[in-house]
């Protein structure tokens, strides 16, 4: 193919996969399958690796950044972005309505309504088409440069139609069922659970690595813009952000006057409980431009809109008991079984008491009368117990001394709350270890659930992930509700996770402190899956980004007689593990641990080939210089990150010292 070819090629691609995203994330309305996209995505790929001078700014290759960002720089808003004023009841939201007539003296005055979206503030700043910018909130005058954060971003737009100005204002949230996820992981690994989805929105989108910030997964709706364009309602805003592209929420309504507008408000109040993602109240906006510029804002908040907020639902109900669960992991997790009682929107009858030392501050026994809630309305937990009431027949809880599922031993480790099952093969572990590796993010194995890996667990069709490759038709056949279709297509789903990337293997196999980000850093190390498992501690923490913890859990892991049983099922079954990328042997990393900066025009490299080269020979290409920065990179008319290495001692290399340092 000749390189007016691959362009057009290359244009039709990125049309063809954006049109793909918007119609998956903001319409709901997927046309063809992930297997289908995933395929556009691979030859976008290889076509920009062929022909790098033709990759595009809005490529969706280009969504996630590279090495992990320094910091963040605080950039002035071009305009205040200011908090709403908070409303709790009926009564504030008709006086509300009587300071706007008085103020604008309009007897008619409309008004749009929007559910109040519980995630993080962030202005887009377009020119010429193109994101430039993205900000946080921050103090309401200047906030966070987080652009390589926001271009992670499936719906945000990363081009336009529009070419003149334009910034959009939005909130950037997560789904319900990406929130619980990420707790999930969290928990197993020991970290602190994000309190609620906004919590986690903001934390992700603070997190200095664009990787990890793409795989959380976030979202992002529009609730504003300002551009030179004529249009004279809010409304119009929207419906031409729309129009742009942006996704807008499709709950919004306008109505004349305040008795409907409470109406629609109070509909929302249990239905909300529905939504896929998280909403703590209503927005109400006078709706005419004009109107607004009139009312005008103090200092802290525009009087033309207000939040209208629901109230926080708690319940009361009682502990009937205190079970232990075991996860994929090991770890054991006290949960309460509760009384049932109606909580935002759902039915509770468990909550989550995380580890003993949380038992422990609550101070809960079996038999207590607790206050409940759903932290972010999501998870539901004990907040409170209410001692007051104690009848005396209330029961202390003790954590087990032998795992619950397998009574196998447990183990607390030093300056951790997790204590774990080392049984391998307890068959809680076996179900929690099968669903990770048959997981989207790691072998996709279609039409492998819960329910179908209890079933296969409990009858010992399975114990591990590698049997799942020796299952016959005939077995399968013969469990409960699996018919011909259902049993072919789950075989042929695990017949085609045999051609996975290493990178999923390597996460899919469950190793202790290896997520998704990590089993990438190591498939771009080695050629295979047989190289990691050879590698020592010291091989390990001589690649970038691998500490001495995970450097030891990846050595326990691959020793582990246990774990060579399963690789050679998997071997002789024919999974993949070898890397498809060519992968650079560690002793020839000659960057392994450094940092660099590229700057200026290379004759025989473009930049992004530059820092591809440089993360393949274990370096980290970074976009500014620091004290960090180990050499500066610098071509034709390098600009002002000279100045800066040599005010910071930075070592200088030109093209030919650079070419002469990786060709060693």
């Amino acid at each position: 193919m000749n390189s007016q070819t691959a362009e057009k090629r290359i244009e039709r691609l990125i049309r063809e996969i954006n049109n793909h995203n918007f119609r998956y994330y903001v319409d709901n309305n997927p046309v063809i399958s992930d297997a289908e996209y995933d395929k556009l995505v691979r030859e976008l790929k290889s076509l920009e690796e062929q022909f790098p001078e033709l990759r595009q700014p809005d490529s969706p290759t280009q969504r996630v950044g590279g090495q992990p960002l320094e910091g963040f720089v605080t950039v002035a808003h071009s305009r205040p972005m200011l908090s709403l004023d908070n409303g709790y009841s009926r009564e504030e939201v008709r006086d509300f309505d009587q300071r706007m007539h008085k103020l604008l003296g309009a007897e008619d005055i409309s008004y749009t309504v929007e559910l109040k979206i519980d995630g993080l503030a962030l202005a887009l700043v377009y020119e010429n088409g193109l994101l430039v910018r993205a900000i946080t909130r921050g103090n309401g005058m200047s906030g966070d440069d987080i652009t390589a954060n926001a271009r992670t971003i499936s719906v945000i737009p990363l081009r336009i139609a529009c070419r003149q100005p334009l910034e959009v204002r939005g909130e950037a949230y997560l789904r319900k069922d990406d929130f619980r996820k990420i707790n999930r992981q969290r928990e197993e690994n020991g970290e602190p659970l994000f309190a609620n989805p906004r919590n986690a929105a903001a934390g992700t989108l603070k997190h200095l690595d664009p990787k990890e910030v793409s795989r959380r997964r976030l979202l992002f709706f529009a609730w504003a813009g300002f551009l030179n364009e004529d249009l004279k309602e809010h409304r119009l805003i929207l419906e031409f952000l729309r129009e742009q592209r942006f996704p807008v929420n499709p709950n919004i309504r306008t109505f004349r006057g305040i008795d409907r507008v409470i109406e629609y408000c109070d509909s929302w109040q249990e239905k909300r409980h529905s939504l896929p993602y998280e909403t703590d109240g209503m927005v109400i906006k006078v709706n005419n431009l004009a109107l607004q510029e009139t009312a005008g804002c103090t200092s802290k908040n525009p009087r033309w809109a207000m939040a209208y907020k629901f109230p926080a639902e708690q319940a009361t109900t009682r502990v009937k008991d205190i079970i232990v669960q075991v996860g994929r992991l090991g770890t054991l997790t006290p949960v309460a079984i509760l009384e049932p009682v109606f909580l935002s929107g759902s039915t509770v009858s468990r909550a989550s008491l995380h580890n003993q030392d949380e038992i422990k501050r609550l101070g809960v026994k079996i038999n207590d009368r607790v206050f409940v809630e759903k932290a972010g309305e999501v998870i539901p937990q004990v907040v409170r117990v209410i001692t007051e009431i104690r009848t005396g027949e209330e029961q202390d809880f003790v954590m087990p001394d032998k795992c619950p599922a397998c009574s196998g031993s447990l183990v607390r480790e030093e300056n951790q709350v997790a204590i774990r099952c080392i049984n391998p093969g307890c068959p809680a572990q076996v179900k929690e270890r099968v669903i990770h590796f048959a997981g989207r993010d790691a072998m996709d194995i279609e039409g492998l659930g819960w329910e179908m890996i209890s079933v296969l667990v409990d009858k010992k069709l399975i114990a591990d992930y590698a049997d799942l490759y020796y299952l016959k038709y005939d077995a399968l056949f013969n469990l409960d509700r699996m018919a011909e279709k259902s049993t072919e297509n789950l075989l042929n789903g695990i017949a085609a996770s045999k051609e996975r990337s290493l990178d999923r293997l390597i996460y899919g196999l469950g190793i202790r402190q290896v997520g998704s980000h990590a089993a990438e850093v190591l498939a771009a190390r080695f050629q295979s899956l047989d190289e990691l498992a050879a590698a020592t501690a010291g091989d390990l923490t001589a690649i970038p980004e691998i500490g001495p913890v995970m450097a030891d859990s990846l050595v326990q892991f691959f020793s582990a007689e246990t774990t060579k049983k399963v690789l050679d099922k998997l071997r002789r079954a024919g999974v993949n593990f070898q890397n498809l990328n060519e992968a650079i042997p560690l002793e020839k990393q000659v960057l392994a641990g450094k940092t660099l900066v590229v700057t200026g025009a290379l004759e025989k490299y473009s930049r992004s080939e530059a820092e591809a080269l440089i993360k393949k020979l274990g370096g980290r290409p970074a976009a500014s210089v620091s004290k960090k920065t180990e050499y500066l990179v610098a071509g034709a008319d390098p600009g002002s990150k000279l100045d800066k290495a040599k005010e910071l001692g930075v070592k200088i290399l030109t093209e030919k010292e650079f070419l002469g340092l990786i060709e060693k």
